[in-house]
């Protein structure tokens, strides 16, 4: 396998996507060997802990950041052992942000099962999330080794920047959802996107795997370029298959960004295109919280249940339905307001203007890979352009 990933070759003639899904394939195998070797835990707590902190990486997933690192790094000159430990790292700090976000979200579903928190609570997740994040600080100190001083301060710092700008990504959109803002332009979502997707999913990737093999920094700011139009283009596909995927395939809950309130490309177009009737009433729905798990039932068997015991009269139970239920009552988001919200996007044209704004960004994303003439024919390079066309793909 990893002989497989280290091999300099030309590429054969094989469909792009039989490229990308092979490496792919060997990229993951080969990083998560290397996360059960970073995982390994002393003390008394380590059986339970190390388990938790494997769930979502052998779930499985694209393994896109680990494949960026290693592609470029490889298709560089670089060495497979002088980049997987970094790239692992990523992967940790991939998985991490995901139990995060799925709290942040309150996301039920991750990659088809139950998320983290679901199954073993918010402490619990949490503090898995905190701990992938410690075990990946050693590999990126252990670089000294791999690849010298220079370069092992140089992934630091780019990591160390991933780190921020993500978080930074990260509060942007909860402060919107949080604040309810609406009025946001395509240029505020991009930007948006860029600290919270592009950075850590690939502009980072690309940029270690180049240090990795040695790249001067002048070579750093196109794959900069490259990591920012492909993550946009993602992204905004990602969010549009939230919307009509199959939940099999794409692992999440579908619709969930709506239930949340995200602001996706999609909504921000069909509000900021909207009479102002609807703009009023997509503003009061994505105001309202979502509902919690046990929404339509727990409320009414706890009301009967009191009522059994006699700690509620059936006139106190239906004072109480009747408050809750008034007009102006703060009350969690229905399918039916998720529907309407849906249609809202469907009458102005907001998936057809995401999908071209998509297909844009990855348009960008390979007329940059095309003007890297440092970057030498290979598989690696191979399998970076079948990357941007698979992402571009995934746009239409």
């Amino acid at each position: 396998m990893r002989n497989a990933l280290a091999e300099h070759a030309p590429s054969q003639a094989r469909a792009g996507d039989t490229v990308l899904e092979e490496y792919l394939g060997d990229c993951q195998a080969a990083c998560d060997e290397e996360i059960q070797r970073l995982c390994r835990l002393d003390g008394p707590s380590r059986a339970g802990l190390h388990d938790l902190i494997l769930d979502y990486p052998m779930r499985g997933g694209k393994a896109l950041r680990p494949a960026l690192s290693i592609a470029t790094c490889l298709g560089l000159g670089g060495r497979l052992a002088a980049v997987l430990p970094t790239a692992a790292t990523l992967e940790l700090y991939h998985n991490a942000f995901l139990i995060h976000d799925d709290i942040e979200d309150e996301s039920l579903l991750r990659r088809g099962r139950a998320a983290l928190h679901v199954d073993h609570g918010i402490p619990i997740a949490v503090n898995v999330g905190d701990a992938m994040m410690s075990l990946s600080l050693q590999p990126l100190l252990d670089n000294v080794e791999r690849v010298g001083l220079g370069p092992a301060l140089r992934i630091l710092r780019v990591v160390a920047r991933m780190t921020r700008q993500t978080v930074e990504g990260q509060a942007i959109e909860l402060g919107w959802v949080r604040s309810n803002v609406w009025r946001l332009t395509d240029a505020d979502y991009l930007a948006m996107v860029e600290l919270k997707t592009s950075w850590y999913s690939f502009i980072t990737p690309l940029r270690v795997g180049a240090v990795a093999a040695g790249a001067p920094e002048d070579r750093l700011a196109p794959l900069e370029s490259l990591g920012r139009h492909l993550g946009a283009a993602f992204q905004i596909t990602d969010d549009l298959l939230n919307l009509r995927g199959d939940p099999e395939d794409y692992g999440k809950e579908i619709g969930g960004d709506l239930w949340e309130g995200k602001r996706t490309l999609m909504l921000l177009h069909a509000m900021g295109n909207a009479p102002p009737e609807d703009q009023r009433r997509a503003e009061h729905i994505l105001g309202r919280p979502r509902p919690s798990p046990d929404a339509g039932g727990g409320l009414a068997a706890l009301l009967d249940e009191l009522i059994a015991r006699g700690e509620l009269s059936p006139t106190g139970r239906a004072e109480l339905t009747g408050y809750l239920a008034r007009p102006g009552a703060e009350r969690p988001k229905s399918l039916d307001d998720i529907r309407w919200l849906y249609e809202l996007m469907l009458r102005s044209g907001s998936l057809e203007h995401a999908r071209a704004v998509a297909a844009r960004q990855a348009e960008l994303a390979g007329a940059v890979l095309d003007e890297l003439s440092w970057f030498p024919p290979s598989q690696h390079r191979d399998v970076l352009r079948a990357l941007v066309d698979f992402v571009h793909e995934r746009t239409r």
